[in-house]
């Protein structure tokens, strides 16, 4: 395989006019790189923040788009399903354009074969940050015993609450926010984007949030309670309920991440009826032409 079957542009109206049917052939797989540029579509290109516009690729051999990446600097670079060969001439091919590549995204087999060719071409040490599965809802379950109290979808009077647990939960899993976090509070709001489970007395006790439907698939991210109130129950109760309002307003596939060193997130959501799709890794680079 050739670098030059890549070709990149900054232009999304472009990338999408090329990638955008084969995104939607696998929602589950590209459902990052779905979830991404509608976001950047409705948003607008630096809705993820960064000095730099977003970058995208599509790999096309015999006229059909066989895998595509985008990157929102100063983030990862996030790659759909390769084999070795397409991992090893999208390293040539980001090379040879001079873009920086300070990590991958990608499933298992992918960033296994990306790791090894952009460290042969660039001289790169790369760094293993997280081992994630991709889960798909199956048959949804309500975990017991079911806390006491209620789902509410957050709204305008819950801005700052948003704004702290967001926080919260980005430095917890020691990444930085994807964009401003007044921003990403006003934006979930304005689609009803994340769900509260409250106790009896109407405080907040956990949150669920739900990325908007495309191609028919949605995602749960982020979930979060804070440390002193885990282990009541809470977040389980409240994804469930989001869960269940998303296959009620008509997704198709319902999906969420975890990390695979965080054994109470993975036998959680197993319980609640969530089953393995694919695993994906990601990695961060250092050193090197290309880094």
């Amino acid at each position: 395989m050739r670098s030059d079957d890549w070709y990149v542009t900054e232009d999304l109206d472009r990338f999408l006019s090329h990638a955008g049917g084969f995104l939607r052939s696998r929602p589950d797989l590209h459902t990052v790189a779905l979830t991404v540029t509608e976001s950047l579509r409705t948003r607008g290109l630096r809705a993820y923040g960064g000095d730099e516009p977003p970058v995208f690729g599509v790999m096309k051999r015999d006229g059909q788009v066989r895998g595509a990446y985008f990157r929102t600097p100063p983030y990862r670079l996030n790659v759909t399903p390769l084999t070795a060969d397409e991992t090893d001439a999208l390293a040539a091919h980001l090379v040879a354009i001079g873009h920086p590549v300070p990590g991958i995204i990608g499933t298992r087999e992918t960033t296994a074969g990306f790791v090894r060719s952009w460290q042969r071409h660039t001289g790169a040490t790369s760094a293993l940050r997280q081992r994630q599965r991709l889960h798909r809802l199956g048959m949804l379950m309500m975990p017991q015993p079911v806390p006491e109290g209620g789902a509410r979808v957050a709204g305008e009077k819950d801005r700052d609450q948003l704004i702290r647990w967001y926080g919260e939960f980005t430095e917890g899993v020691g990444e930085h926010a994807a964009g401003d976090l007044e921003a990403w509070a006003d934006h979930r709001i304005a689609y009803g984007g994340v769900t509260f489970w409250e106790d009896i007395d109407g405080t907040p006790a956990s949150m669920c949030g739900v990325t908007p439907m495309v191609a028919g698939q949605v995602r749960i991210a982020p979930v979060y309670t804070p440390p002193h109130l885990r282990g009541r129950g809470y977040a389980g109760a409240v994804t469930v309920e989001v869960s269940r309002a998303a296959v009620r307003a008509g997704a198709e596939e319902v999906l969420l991440f975890t990390d695979l060193a965080n054994n109470t997130s993975n036998g959680l959501y197993q319980r609640i009826g969530y089953r393995a799709v694919a695993d994906f890794e990601v990695y961060d680079f250092s050193g090197g032409a290309g880094s």
